[in-house]
């Protein structure tokens, strides 16, 4: 499946279709990588990952990197489906990113109950002018 490149970035029509991109560390100093971990951030993304997993049914967890795959003992694996590689950042995404396939095996999972799959390469245009 060949995805389309965002120009923009804007990635709203992702979270219309239910994507919700979240990182561990919701806030960070600029080019200051983890600045900001351990001020409390941790505890919301946490509590809000474990309520997605008891309350929703057959999600796709896209854990990206290694802070992100320290949250799959919050994830009920026998009622959702995990997906772990390196994180998408130029200094790492060549080392398992890149041909990890997540988005087309999210849609074959997503298809397999029932549900509609995520239409990636679908931008929002409102931000098509820059």
């Amino acid at each position: 499946m060949e995805i389309e490149i965002i120009p923009n970035g804007n990635l709203s029509n992702w979270a219309k279709q239910g994507v919700l991109l979240l990182n561990t560390t919701l806030t960070v100093r600029e080019k200051e990588a983890t600045s900001h971990k351990s001020l409390g951030w941790e505890d919301f993304t946490d509590k809000v990952i474990e309520i997605l997993s008891k309350r929703k049914n057959k999600l796709v967890f896209l854990l990206w990197g290694s802070f992100a795959q320290k949250k799959m003992s919050l994830i009920n694996h026998n009622n959702h489906h995990i997906l772990k590689t390196t994180h998408p950042s130029p200094l790492s995404a060549y080392r398992g990113f890149f041909g990890c396939k997540h988005f087309s095996k999210t849609n074959k999972y997503l298809l397999k109950y029932k549900k509609k799959p995520i239409k990636w390469g679908q931008c929002s245009d409102t931000l098509s002018l820059f």
